[in-house]
Parts: C-alpha cells; sequence; structure tokens
C-alpha cells in the first residue's frame, strides 16, 4: 500500500515538472516572438549579412548554416531559461506577470477623462 502511494507521488511529482517545463517552454516562445520582435528583427539582419559574407567561402550552404545557427540558438535559449526555470522550483503559478497564462482577467481600470470634473457630477 505504502509503495504504490509513493509511486503515485514520484508519478505526480514528475508530471508537474514536466507541466512546468512545457509551461515555460511555451511562455518564453511567445516572449520571445512577441515581446522579442525587434530582437528577431536584428537576428535576421546580421543572419542575412553573415549569410551573404559566407557566401565567398561556403557558396552551397551558407544559407542554411546560418539560419540553422539561429534558429538552433533561439530553441537553445527557450530549452535551457525553461529547463533553469523549473529547476529553480519557480512555478508559472507564482509569476505575477502571468496573470493571462490562468485565465484571470487583467484588473480592470475605470478611465477618468479630463472633462470628469465639471461632467461627472451632472451624471449622478
Amino acid at each position: 500500500m505504502e509503495l504504490t502511494q509513493r509511486n503515485s507521488l514520484q508519478q505526480s511529482y514528475w508530471l508537474a515538472i514536466i507541466k512546468s517545463f512545457l509551461i515555460w517552454s511555451f511562455t518564453l516562445t511567445v516572449c520571445l516572438l512577441v515581446v522579442g520582435f525587434p530582437l528577431v528583427v536584428l537576428m535576421a539582419t546580421v543572419g542575412a549579412l553573415s549569410a551573404v559574407i559566407l557566401q565567398s567561402v561556403l557558396p552551397i550552404s551558407s544559407v542554411l548554416l546560418v539560419a540553422g545557427s539561429i534558429i538552433g540558438a533561439n530553441i537553445l535559449f527557450v530549452i535551457v531559461g525553461a529547463a533553469l526555470l523549473t529547476t529553480k522550483g519557480i512555478h508559472p503559478q507564482e509569476v505575477s506577470w502571468l496573470r493571462w497564462l490562468h485565465g484571470e482577467e487583467a484588473p480592470s481600470h475605470s478611465a477618468i477623462y479630463a472633462s470628469c470634473p465639471l461632467t461627472c457630477s451632472l451624471t449622478q
């Protein structure tokens, strides 16, 4: 009986770790594509220039080499970042800026207009 409970606890622990790693990798990928758009543009520019420069040295595979290394570096960054966050024990539920991931709505703010001191008393 105790062995079965221990196995189920160990299995749920590993499932939680895998779930945390997958959520972190998804979140870091989305952040890289959306928030890091200027970084992506910079990487594409440097990649295009590198491919043109390498064209004289490696005429056939320069574009493949540059594109593969850029994509590989991005994937490595996401995987290493997700692994570090998972091994440090930082769960996505604990991060305040990941409210969109949990389905919680952003706090609603009421709009205050410049004319409100003049007209707000009329509507009440």
